[in-house]
């Protein structure tokens, strides 16, 4: 089973176990997140696409650690006016690792009406 989940601006497809990282997200190592911004979900017979989202749907993941990504260079340059400007930038991120991908519920049905509901 595969879903596809909204988080930080992004859109990423994950299976059960997958390891994936994210923006920053609040949450201490070990703690659960659950991610409900699902847009699809799929498995080897049927998908379900959301409407934006898929209704009742969650992925449930585990924070394995936070961490700042890799180093990126900002370099800008205006030719023939000497100006050039060199920055560096680590963003903040979040490593999951996806524990459960939960498909939406069974629908309810229709409260019970009573005798004096249903005489008014």
């Amino acid at each position: 089973m595969f879903a596809v989940v909204k988080t930080g601006g992004k859109q990423y497809r994950v299976n059960e176990g997958d390891v994936i990282k994210v923006e920053k997200l609040d949450g201490e190592e070990g703690k659960k997140i659950t991610l409900d911004q699902v847009l699809m979900i799929g498995d080897d017979k049927a998908v379900k696409v959301g409407e934006p989202l898929v209704s009742g749907a969650k992925v449930t993941a585990e924070v394995l650690e936070q961490k700042k990504d890799k180093k990126i260079t900002v370099f800008k340059k205006k030719r023939r006016h000497n100006y050039r400007r060199k920055k560096g930038h680590r963003q903040q991120v979040t490593v999951l690792r996806v524990t459960k991908i939960a498909k939406a519920g069974p629908k309810k049905a229709p409260a019970k009406q009573t005798e004096e509901a249903a005489a008014e």
